[in-house]
Formats: structure tokens, sequence, C-alpha cells
């Protein structure tokens, strides 16, 4: 199926064209299966920001790193976030733990309030990142959090919005997309409508598809059909899951929850109403507040040669770096999209090592 799909493509295109995956996953997909390599000549994919372990502020991960060095916290979040690093200092929240801090890896949210009933005498965070697939879980925490009355647990909240950033790169001067492949389970929570708007904003076709070799290349098939009809409109690829509409439950409880606010990402800078902020009554679950951190934001650092950057707006390949394969691995990691199991660079490093110091830059 993904062969005969490919001929499709090779058929239908008669002009060069080029695309950016959204999701991580998806990058993950496409690399590992070989599937940019099956394009026609002249049809390229770059790789876009979604990622949500790589485009958390270094900010953040530096007010992470100094509640899990206090004596009275318990940090918690999924494990990706622990080797991601902050500051130009390198220090990551597994190297907090190694020194004796109390961080904690869960695989849901919802444990972070069994952690505060069996300590009531700590304060536990919960780091909380990702797009708007993993917000209504944390939506669902802190709801829990209120209605239990429990007073030693907060969150450091970093979740953030896939549509504004995708309205980023399209406003950027050297932008390069065309069309987007945009993320299925992101449609499956907040449905069509934000990719409409934008699709009719810029005037870029946008295709959501899953993540299976099949599905992506049909989404391909589909982007370019639009592009070579000079059409610009969102396709529904993944119909079988994404509704118009979403899920109506998981996007009330986001609604309920959070207030849109602007949103520093790493890499991209503050992105205007690109991010999630606790509102009303659960801005008492804050850790910023209850802990009276500085604001986060700031500049990432800069203080080695990783180009993660450049990577997440779609203007390099993990290839480009100079750091790629040498300075910076999976074992080593310089920058976040080679910490995350979703990220670009750790995608490369793993199915295509060799691609280590040779551009694939036009």
């Amino acid at each position: 199926m993904t062969a005969e799909l490919a001929a499709a493509l090779a058929a239908l295109t008669t002009r060069p064209w080029t695309l950016m995956e959204v999701c991580g996953g998806q990058t993950h997909a496409i690399v590992r299966w070989g599937l940019d390599q099956l394009l026609p000549p002249g049809v390229r994919l770059i790789h876009g920001p979604g990622c949500p372990v790589c485009v958390t502020p270094a900010a953040t991960i530096d007010a992470a790193l100094q509640l899990a060095r206090r004596p009275e916290v318990i940090l918690c979040s999924y494990g990706d976030m622990l080797r991601v690093p902050g500051s130009a200092s390198g220090d990551d929240l597994l190297g907090v733990r190694a020194g004796g801090g109390d961080v904690r890896l869960l695989t849901s949210p919802l444990q972070a309030i069994g952690l505060a009933q069996q300590h009531p005498e700590r304060q536990v965070v919960f780091l909380a990142v990702g797009f708007e697939t993993t917000a209504p879980a944390t939506a669902l925490l802190a709801r829990q959090a209120l209605a239990l009355g429990l007073a030693n647990l907060s969150l450091l909240v970093a979740h953030v919005r896939v549509a504004p950033a995708m309205a980023a790169i399209l406003a950027e001067p050297a932008n390069r997309v065309q069309g987007f492949l945009a993320a299925g389970h992101v449609g499956t929570v907040m449905g069509l409508a934000e990719l409409e708007a934008l699709s009719a904003r810029y005037r870029v076709p946008v295709v959501v598809t899953g993540f299976a070799p099949q599905e992506l290349m049909a989404g391909l098939l589909a982007c370019v059909r639009q592009l070579e009809a000079g059409q610009a409109g969102v396709q529904n690829a993944y119909g079988s899951v994404v509704r118009p509409g979403g899920n109506p439950a998981a996007r009330a409880l986001i609604e309920t929850v959070f207030a849109v606010v602007d949103q520093p990402w790493r890499g991209l800078g503050v992105l205007p109403a690109s991010g999630l902020a606790l509102r009303g009554p659960y801005r008492r679950l804050d850790a910023q507040e209850r802990f009276g951190l500085t604001a986060l934001g700031g500049a990432d650092p800069t203080a080695n040669p990783c180009i993660s950057g450049q990577i997440l707006r779609g203007l390099a390949q993990p290839p480009d770096c100079p750091a790629f394969g040498g300075a910076c691995t999976p074992d080593h990691p310089l920058g976040a999209p080679m910490v995350s199991s979703e990220g670009a660079c750790a995608a490369y490093a793993r199915y295509r090592p060799a691609a280590a110091g040779a551009s694939i830059r036009p």
C-alpha cells in the first residue's frame, strides 16, 4: 500500500513542494520507515515543533530544577522531562535526583494525587507539559486536587497549543512550508476549527493524518493533490479517530481549568495565545505563585553548538547541526530534540546515525 501511494504521489507531482509534519510521533514514523526517501524529486518533508518536551523553555526547566532541590518538595513529571537540560549549565532533573533531590517519574498526572496523600508533610509539584492531548489529564488533576482539598499539591504548567505554533512558522520570513500534515491526536481533542481558520488565513493546505506509514503517505498525497490544484483547505484523513468537533468533554475541561496566554517556546520565542495557564480558583494550585518563582521566560541557552531552535522552526534538519552525532548524542544530549522520544534529533540518531555531518538542506 505504501509503495502504491508513493507511485501515485510521483505521478501527480509536477513541481517542487515543501511540506511539514507537525508532530514528533509523525517524524519518528517517517524517519523509521524511510517515507521521506520514497518521495518524488523536489518534494521535501521538514520536521515541525510538535514535540512538547522539545519546546518547553529552559526557564521552565530551571524553575523545576530549583523546586526539585528544595528538601520539602517532591517534583514529578513524565519520563522524558527528567533529561531535558535547563540553562547553559546543562543541569537536568536526573542530575538533581542523583544529588539527593526527590524527583519522581509518573505515567499519569493523577498519580500525583496519591503522592500528595501519602506524603502530607511534603509539597508535591507536577511539571505539566504537552499539547492539547495531555492538557485534559492535567485539567482533571487540577479539578480533583481542588475537590479533595489537597493543600500540598501544585502544578508547574507549560502546556502549549499547536495552531499558534503553525501560524508562527508560516509568518517566519524564511518560511518554506507550503502545506502541513497535522497531528491526528491533537485533532482528536480539538477538532478541525482552529486548523480551518489557519488554512484560510495563510492559504495553505492542512491534512490531518495518523501515524502509520500508509496513513502518512495518504496524507502526503492528499496535501500535494491540493497544492497541485491550487487549493488550500483542511482535509481529515484520519476520520476513524478525528471528528470535526473534536472531543467536547475534553475541550470543556480544558476551557474550565485553563486560560489561553502568550507562552515562551524553546527555539521559537514568545508566541501569542500559544499557552495554557491555570485560571480562576485553579490558580491556587499554581506552583509559580505558591513558591514565589520568578516569571518563566527569557532566552534559551546558547552556550553550546546545538541548533535546536532552527530545527524546531523547520529551518534546519538534525544532520545540519555541527554537534549531531558527535558532541550531541542520545547518551549526552545538548538539546531537547535529542532528549525526547519524539524529538527529531533522537529520530535521526536512532534510525539514521550515518547522517551525522551530512547536510540535507537544498
